[in-house]
C-alpha cells in the first residue's frame, strides 16, 4: 500500500509540470504558468527535458529576485546602473587605502623619536645595603628592596638603579668584586635577584645596575691564576717587574692610587708589582689584552639574559694606562718627589682617559645592542667618569653617527659645596652647552659617593633642588632619601675600613619613626641611622601636606604629565647670586612655564623687567611653599625667601626661543612640535 501510494504522488508532482524551485522567490508578480489540460503530454516532455539538462534555461524577461542563480546574476551585472556603482566603490576604496598609507608614512616621516623608557622619568638610585632589611640580619637586601616597590612607583619612578651587589669583600664598599656572576650573600641568592628582576618588570618599572669593569678583587679567581702565571691569565692584570732597596720596594713609576701612596702593590706570588687605581685588593684588568675585553663582554650578556635592563659603568675613564710607564707630571714642580703621596698632587695624563678607552665604550654599546632587537626592550648604558671636566664627561655621548653611552651620568650638581644663582645657571649651560646636539641630558642632586644635599647645603634647599631637578630638560636622578631630605650621619667607632666622607651618604633610609627607622628589626645595624628619623621619614610625611616628600611627588607627576617639561625647550632668562630663571615651552602649546628658584637670601623679583608683555598677574602651577599653590602673583614684584621656587604658568604664543634676544640661550634636546587638533607631536616646526 505504502508503495503504491509513493507512486501516485511522484506521478501527480510529474503531471503538475515538475517546476523547479530557484530558491525562496520573494517577487509575486512572477505569475505562476498553468499546466493546459490540452497539452499535458507535450508540458511533461518539456518537464522531463529541463530535469535531464538537455537545455539551457531561458532567462529572458525575468526580473532580479534573491536569491537568484549565477545564471541571472549575469544576465544584470553588466548593465550600467549596476557596473558603474561597483566599480566607483572599487576605486574609492583602493583610494582610501593609498590615503591612509601615505598619511601612515608622512605621520612617522614627521613624528619625532618617542621618548625611551630611560627618558621618560626619574630613575632611584638605590644602596642595596641601607634601603631594607627583609631578614633580620642589619643588613639592607634584594627581598627588601622588592618589599618596597610599591613605595617607589608611588613616586612616579620609572626606572631603579641598584649600586653594586656583586661577591665581594667588605673593601672600598664592595666594588672589589670576587665573583661577577654571584650575588654577595648579604644581599641574598640569585634567586633572589631574579624575583627582583620579575616584580619590577611587573610594575612596569626598569632595572638598571652597577658594572665595575675597570678591577677586580684579589680574591678573583682571574687574579689567583694571574699571579701564579696560569695559561692566558697570565697577562689579564698589569705586571711589571720592581727593584727593592734596603727592604723597600721601588715602583716602576710615580703613579699614585685615588685613595693615596703608590698605585704598585708588590705580589711575593709572581714577584712582580700588579697595578691599581684604588685600594691594593682591588687589581686593575688589562684592557689592552682582547681575552680580558671578551670575558667583560660575557658578564655583560649575562646579566642582560637576566632581565636587566641596562647598565651603569663605573669608574670607565680609568680603564687604559699609558704604555710608556712615564713619571706623571707633579702638580707642584718644586715638591720632593718622593714626598708624593696623594692623587691630587699629580696631572694624571699616563692613568685616566687614553686613546683607545672610547673603542672599548664602544664595544660595551655593541655587546649591548644585540639584546635590544626585541621592541620595548632597548638596553640602557650609562657611563660614570666622575672628576672628569664637563667637556671631557659629554664625549662619552660617541659621535653622530656612532654611540656610546646613551648618557653619561651628570653629577656636578652635587659637587656644590656651596650654593648660588650664579652657580647653578654655570652647571646647567656648561653641560647643555657642551652635549652634542640630539643628545639627552640627565641631573642629579645626590649620590653615594658624595655628602647628603642637606648636610652639603642644608635643609633649606631640599624642596628648591628637587625643584630644579624636575624641571630641568632631561632625566631626573634621585638617590635614595634624597625625597624626604635625609642627611649625613655623624658616625664614629666604625668596624669597616671606609672612606668615612661617603661612608656618611649611606645610612639606612629612614621610613617610620619605629626602632631603627623602620629600616631593620635587627638589634644591631650596618650603620646607625640618622637621629632626626623620628621626624624625617616616609610615614610621617606622608601625611603632610608641606612635606618634602609630598612636593616630590607632585613634581614627579607634573613632570610625567606635561610636555613643556619632558619634551619642550628650556629658555634661560637670568640669573644673580641669588636666583635663577628660565622658562619651558614647546611649539604648538600656547602657555609656558617660568620657573624662578631663588638659592640667596630673600629677594624680590620683578619678571616684567625679564619677558615683555606679561601679565599683572600670573597663576602659580606649583610652589615649595605648599599654601602658595593654584594662587597668583604680582609679576612685578615676586617675593622670594631662601630656597623657595615657584613654577609659574602663562597662557601667550610668543614663544622665547622664537625670539632673537633669547634664542643664544634656549637648548632643546628633541626637537618637536604639538599639533592641538591631531593630539601628536611633529618635527617639522
Amino acid at each position: 500500500m505504502a508503495e503504491d501510494k509513493s507512486k501516485r504522488d511522484s506521478i501527480e508532482m510529474s503531471m503538475k509540470g515538475c517546476q523547479t524551485n530557484n530558491g525562496f522567490v520573494h517577487n509575486e508578480d512572477i505569475l505562476e504558468q498553468t499546466a493546459d489540460p490540452g497539452s499535458s503530454a507535450d508540458n511533461l516532455q518539456h518537464s522531463t527535458r529541463s530535469i535531464l539538462g538537455s537545455q539551457e534555461p531561458d532567462f529572458k524577461g525575468v526580473q532580479p529576485y534573491a536569491g537568484m542563480p549565477k545564471e541571472v546574476l549575469f544576465q544584470f551585472s553588466g548593465q550600467a546602473r549596476y557596473r558603474i556603482p561597483r566599480e566607483i566603490l572599487f576605486w574609492l576604496t583602493v583610494a582610501s587605502v593609498l590615503v591612509l598609507i601615505a598619511a601612515t608614512i608622512a605621520i612617522i616621516a614627521l613624528s619625532p623619536k618617542c621618548l625611551d623608557w630611560w627618558q621618560e622619568g626619574p630613575m632611584y638610585q638605590i644602596y642595596p645595603r641601607s634601603f631594607k632589611d627583609s631578614n633580620k640580619d642589619g643588613n639592607g637586601d634584594l627581598k627588601g628592596i622588592q618589599d618596597k616597590l610599591d613605595y617607589i612607583t608611588g613616586l612616579n619612578i620609572k626606572t631603579v638603579w641598584i649600586t653594586s651587589f656583586y661577591k665581594s669583600s667588605l673593601k672600598d664598599f664592595r666594588y672589589g668584586v670576587e665573583d661577577f656572576r654571584e650575588v654577595d650573600p648579604i644581599f641574598g641568592t640569585m634567586e633572589d635577584f631574579e624575583n627582583l628582576v620579575a616584580a619590577i618588570h611587573d610594575k612596569g618599572l626598569k632595572l638598571i645596575i652597577d658594572f665595575i669593569p675597570n678591577h677586580t678583587s684579589d680574591k678573583h679567581i682571574w687574579f689567583q691564576l694571574s699571579r701564579t702565571r696560569t695559561g692566558k691569565y697570565t697577562d689579564y692584570y698589569i705586571w711589571h717587574d720592581c727593584t727593592h732597596e734596603n727592604g723597600k720596594t721601588i715602583p716602576p713609576n710615580n703613579w699614585l692610587s685615588v685613595y693615596g701612596n703608590s698605585s704598585w702593590h708588590f705580589d711575593e706570588v709572581r714577584n712582580q708589582c700588579y697595578f691599581h687605581q684604588f685600594m691594593k685588593e682591588q687589581p686593575d684588568l688589562n684592557f689592552r689584552n682582547p681575552d680580558v675585553q671578551e670575558e667583560i663582554k660575557e658578564i655583560i650578556r649575562f646579566w642582560l639574559t637576566k632581565g636587566v635592563d641596562g647598565f651603569s659603568f663605573d669608574a670607565v675613564k680609568f680603564l687604559l694606562e699609558a704604555k710608556h710607564l712615564r713619571d706623571e707630571i707633579q702638580v707642584n714642580k718644586t715638591q720632593i718627589p718622593d714626598m708624593l703621596t696623594q692623587y691630587s698632587e699629580l696631572y694624571h695624563d699616563f692613568t685616566t682617559t687614553q686613546v683607545g678607552i672610547h673603542d672599548i665604550v664602544r664595544s660595551f654599546r655593541q655587546t649591548m645592542d644585540q639584546y635590544s632587537t626585541e621592541p620595548g626592550r632597548y638596553r640602557f648604558m650609562g657611563t660614570e667618569a666622575y672628576a672628569e671636566s664637563i667637556d671631557r664627561t659629554v664625549m662619552y655621548y660617541g659621535l653622530p653617527f656612532i654611540q656610546e653611552a646613551d648618557f653619561p651620568f651628570n653629577n656636578y650638581l652635587t659637587m656644590l659645596d656651596t650654593v648660588s644663582g650664579n652657580s647653578v645657571y654655570e652647571v646647567i649651560t656648561s653641560w647643555m652647552e657642551n652635549m652634542p646636539e640630539g643628545k639627552w641630558p640627565n641631573w642629579m642632586i645626590g649620590g653615594p659617593d658624595s655628602s647628603r644635599l642637606t648636610s652639603r647645603l642644608g635643609n633649606e634647599y631640599v624642596n628648591v633642588m628637587n625643584m630644579l631637578l624636575f624641571t630641568l630638560p632631561g632625566t631626573p636622578i634621585t638617590y635614595y632619601g634624597e625625597e624626604i631630605g635625609m642627611g649625613n650621619i655623624v658616625a664614629t667607632n666604625l668596624n669597616e675600613s671606609y672612606d668615612i666622607n661617603t661612608l656618611r651618604s649611606k645610612s639606612p633610609m629612614q621610613w617610620d619613626n619605629s626602632s631603627n627607622a623602620g629600616f631593620s628589626e635587627a638589634s644591631h645595624t650596618w650603620l646607625p641611622t640618622n637621629s632626626d628619623y623620628h621626624t624625617v621619614n616616609v610615614d610621617v610625611q606622608k601625611t603632610q601636606p608641606r612635606s618634602a616628600l609630598k612636593l616630590y611627588q607632585d613634581l614627579s607627576l607634573l613632570h610625567a604629565n606635561e610636555l613643556l617639561l619632558n619634551r619642550g625647550w628650556f629658555c634661560h632668562l637670568r640669573n644673580d647670586s641669588h636666583y635663577v630663571v628660565y622658562t619651558r615651552e614647546l611649539d604648538g602649546i600656547d602657555r609656558i612655564f617660568i620657573v624662578v628658584l631663588n638659592f640667596g637670601e630673600s629677594t624680590l623679583l620683578n619678571l616684567q623687567n625679564m619677558i615683555s608683555g606679561l601679565p599683572a598677574t600670573m597663576r602659580i602651577r606649583l610652589s615649595t611653599n605648599s599654601f602658595n599653590k593654584g594662587s597668583k602673583v604680582d609679576t612685578s614684584g615676586i617675593f622670594l625667601d631662601k630656597g623657595e621656587g615657584l613654577i609659574l604658568e602663562h597662557n601667550t604664543k610668543n614663544l622665547l626661543h622664537h625670539q632673537t634676544a633669547f634664542r643664544d640661550r634656549c637648548f632643546v634636546s628633541n626637537r618637536a612640535c604639538y599639533s592641538s587638533v591631531l593630539n601628536i607631536l611633529y618635527t617639522s616646526c
